[in-house]
């Protein structure tokens, strides 16, 4: 069983950074892919980035690519989404999501596994 908590939320202006952290429980975590997908009120969730269980290969999602950074410590077993230039439309609820795959097969993935309960990330304008 993995647990995930997210931290790092808050309100930012436009051009500033956060950095978001999910903090898991159990061993097993190292060997999952982890993701980042984001919410906005009316909107569907969206799968922002991906790293692999060993920090080789990442994705991001077009919109983030050259702004954002996943990167994980193992041994701490949590996983950051590095957030910088932020824009408005990056406001959304962010969640971490765990599951024993390869990247590619997390991105195409219509179940994961293990989910956090969000932080709230707000960008103003």
């Amino acid at each position: 069983q993995v647990q995930l908590v997210e931290s790092g939320g808050g309100l930012v202006q436009a051009g500033g950074s956060l950095r978001l952290s999910c903090a898991a429980s159990g061993r097993t975590f190292r060997s999952y892919a982890t993701g980042w997908f984001r919410q906005a009120p009316g909107k569907e969730r969206e799968l922002v980035a991906v790293i692999n269980w060993s920090g080789t290969s990442t994705y991001y999602t077009d919109s983030v690519k050259g702004r954002f950074t996943i990167s994980r410590d193992n041994a701490k077993n949590t996983v950051y989404l590095q957030m910088n230039s932020l824009k408005s439309g990056d406001t959304a609820v962010y969640f971490c999501a765990a599951h024993g795959l390869s990247t590619t097969d997390f991105v195409q993935a219509v179940r994961l596994d293990y989910w956090g309960q969000g932080t709230q990330v707000t960008v103003s304008s």
